[in-house]
């Protein structure tokens, strides 16, 4: 067998398919479809094209580590709209999920630069599992981000003709205060987070074409 994975690189790619599998299920299970479909598709798509690039082969810090630093600052910027407009209990009246403002807070604004700053350190050193976060970010942040153009145009489950804040009880939990950004109901074409969502999208692109179409790896992007 041709190039054998190491210890290391083994254990870091079961790792990642844990996270891959593990984390949608727990996001279904304590919200809804959504998380499946956004979080799982980013991490399975992430975990290919992390397997395919950074795992057998390291990328310099200087190639990738300023345009993860980029993609999390613009994303941390992105989330602070999403919270000051809703974002949480938007969604919860768009797809009938029960999503809190407290979980919203607890996973992006508190747990998230946690889990950046410390990729941040583990890509400076060449750490395999640190590459599959980066990865992981620059797909979601990186490419996920136009779903913020479509959700103004889905009608929600809840009473999507009422253009009126409701507050309601879904799977047992009350969601206080869910806005409706219908465009056809608002005649207003927004989403929270929307203005906002191209600054994570720019690097994150611009991450996943170095990794994936520049053969030269170590050419440094500040130069």
């Amino acid at each position: 067998m041709k190039n054998p994975l190491s210890l290391p690189q083994t254990i870091s790619l079961l790792a990642a398919c844990l996270f891959t599998v593990v984390a949608p299920v727990m996001g279904y299970l304590s919200i809804g479809l959504a998380p499946v479909i956004i979080v799982g598709g980013s991490a399975f798509i992430g975990l290919i094209c992390w397997y395919k690039t950074y795992l057998k082969n390291p990328v310099e810090p200087g190639v990738i580590l300023p345009l993860f630093i980029l993609t999390v600052a613009g994303l941390q910027i992105h989330i602070v709209e999403e919270y000051l407009m809703g974002f949480a209990p938007a969604m919860s009246r768009l797809f009938d999920i029960s999503w809190s403002e407290k979980s919203f807070l607890m996973v992006f604004a508190l747990v998230g630069p946690v889990i950046y700053t410390l990729t941040s350190l583990g890509l400076y050193y060449k750490v395999h599992i640190a590459g599959f976060v980066a990865w992981f970010i620059f797909i979601g942040p990186g490419v996920a981000e136009f779903t913020h153009f479509i959700f103004p145009l889905l009608s929600p489950e809840i009473l999507p003709h009422d253009p009126h804040s409701i507050t309601t009880v879904i799977n047992g939990n009350s969601i206080p205060q869910m806005p409706n950004f219908y465009f056809k109901t608002t005649g207003h074409y927004y989403f929270p987070g929307m203005w906002t969502a191209i600054l994570p999208m720019i690097p994150g692109c611009i991450a996943i074409y170095r990794l994936l179409i520049r053969k030269n790896y170590h050419v440094n992007i500040l130069y």
